[in-house]
């Protein structure tokens, strides 16, 4: 079974880092062949933000993902043992850009439009929210509908 991952970029985890537990929720499903077609397991968007971020090495958290099977609090010790900013100014950095973040236009519009809302004031534009959108729309078509 593929999963959508619905854990919400905005969602931090003890250590306070937003997305992390989305990250180690994709990564993992991907490592067993189980996250839903159209999701990277690690892309370049906020993915990469964090691991970059954090001062951690791509492909050691994917390897100990793969590997270790971690929890998410297991996950959450390995990134402190390993990340380089993990630092509460480092942290607010980067949940800052991650807030802060905001699609491209067509990538908003593409998104409101499947989901049947107008790109109108009233319209989120961040691209936290944009992809929470995205990803009950994807798991309501593969699971509900």
């Amino acid at each position: 079974m593929k999963i959508v991952p619905l854990i919400s970029s905005g969602t931090a985890g003890p250590l306070g880092v937003l997305h992390l537990p989305r990250l180690w929720l994709k990564a993992s499903l991907e490592a067993r062949g189980q996250l839903a077609d159209g999701y990277p397991g690690a892309g370049q968007g906020y993915d990469q933000m964090v691991i970059d971020g954090l001062g951690l090495k791509r492909d050691a958290v994917l390897d100990y993902i793969a590997t270790s099977r971690p929890t998410y609090p297991e996950f959450e010790a390995w990134v402190k043992a390993n990340g380089t900013s993990v630092d509460a100014a480092s942290i607010a950095k980067l949940n800052a850009a991650i807030t802060g973040y905001i699609h491209s236009d067509a990538t908003r519009q593409s998104v409101l439009s499947a989901c049947g809302l107008p790109d109108d004031d009233c319209a989120c534009k961040d691209a936290v929210n944009l992809n929470n959108l995205d990803d009950w729309y994807e798991f309501h078509a593969a699971v509900l509908k």
